[in-house]
C-alpha cells in the first residue's frame, strides 16, 4: 500500500513547514527547500529532522 495524495496533500517539512514531494522510487519525501529527504519505512513516513538525510 502506498501513501495516499490525501495524507501527501497535508504532510509539510517539520523543518521549514515547506511542500514535499515523492521520490521517483516512493521511498522518501523530499524538501527542496531544505535540501532533506525524509525516509518512509512501511509505508510510514518518518518526519522527524534527525533521521532526514542530506540530498546532493
Amino acid at each position: 500500500m502506498a501513501i495516499s495524495q490525501k495524507l501527501l496533500d497535508i504532510l509539510v517539512c517539520p523543518q521549514c513547514k515547506g511542500d514535499l514531494e515523492l521520490t521517483a522510487t516512493e521511498d522518501g519525501l523530499t524538501c527542496h527547500t531544505c535540501q532533506l529527504c525524509y525516509p518512509i519505512q512501511d509505508d510510514i513516513p518518518i518526519m522527524l529532522i534527525e533521521e532526514a538525510a542530506q540530498l546532493g
